[in-house]
């Protein structure tokens, strides 16, 4: 089915351009991307510094933009980073707030650290009516929680999806999105009759590059490029045209992030 999805419209929603692992030939990377047919990538950050370069990237490439955020496992940068968050924005590419989230899996931060830093990602997000992109691991209940706690004055999605049935119900029933990596193309994915739960209107796309390379390439540094490799496994998952599910996960992805 992947390879099917020839030079068409793909959306990558969610990677991180400013990884070091990208430095080298990041355009080289981009130029594979296009070739392939990403005409859109939102690069995502991880804490203030990792925002600042994103937006500076972003400004640089028509075709790609950016959130702006501290990732859960740097929460304990916080309290002195997150102004510089806010500031950015007000930044030209910026589309959406994030990453954030919990992550109890790693604890890389404390959790009460990471439960702060959400929530005043939440706030921001509604404040700047921005999206927020959230990353959940091993931590359903609380991130159900706070979701529901802020109610519909936020727009987000569920990056790289691994939760459970009632965080997907959850995120349904408050309109957020529900987006999938390479993980799709593992032969260990367990998560078909939940992705298969998600309306079409509601579903991402992503390949959370440089990380969880989709097989073929299982093992070697991600890249936007390969998208199509988990947009053939999803259509595949579905009983869908996998340039179908290409073309509408990038209008929902435009949609999301308020990019006309």
């Amino acid at each position: 089915a992947a390879g099917r999805v020839r030079t068409i419209n793909m959306f990558d929603a969610h990677c991180h351009l400013t990884a070091e692992a990208y430095v080298s030939d990041l355009d080289a990377v981009l130029e594979r991307a296009r070739a392939a047919g990403v005409d859109g990538i939102v690069t995502i950050s991880s804490n203030a510094p990792d925002a600042q370069a994103a937006c500076r990237l972003a400004e640089g490439h028509a075709d790609v933009w950016c959130s702006v955020g501290i990732h859960p496992h740097e929460a304990s940068t916080f309290a002195a980073d997150f102004e510089r968050i806010v500031e950015l924005c007000g930044r030209p590419r910026v589309v959406a707030i994030g990453e954030t989230g919990l992550d109890y899996h790693y604890d890389n931060a404390p959790r009460d650290a990471q439960r702060t830093a959400f929530e005043r990602h939440l706030a921001l997000a509604e404040e700047r009516r921005l999206p927020i992109v959230v990353h959940s691991r091993s931590a359903e209940r609380d991130t159900q929680a706070m979701m529901v706690a802020a109610g519909r004055g936020v727009t987000g999605v569920l990056h790289c999806f691994s939760g459970d049935e009632a965080l997907l119900e959850t995120a349904l029933e408050l309109d957020w999105y529900v987006s999938f990596a390479g993980v799709v193309t593992f032969r260990k994915f367990d998560g078909a009759a939940l992705l298969r739960r998600v309306p079409d209107a509601r579903l991402l796309v992503e390949t959370d590059g440089p990380y969880l390379a989709p097989v073929p390439y299982r093992g070697r540094r991600n890249e936007p490029a390969w998208l199509r490799e988990t947009i053939g496994a999803v259509a595949a998952l579905r009983g869908a045209d996998a340039m179908s599910v290409a073309g509408m996960t990038a209008a929902n992805a435009r949609t999301f992030y308020g990019i006309v």
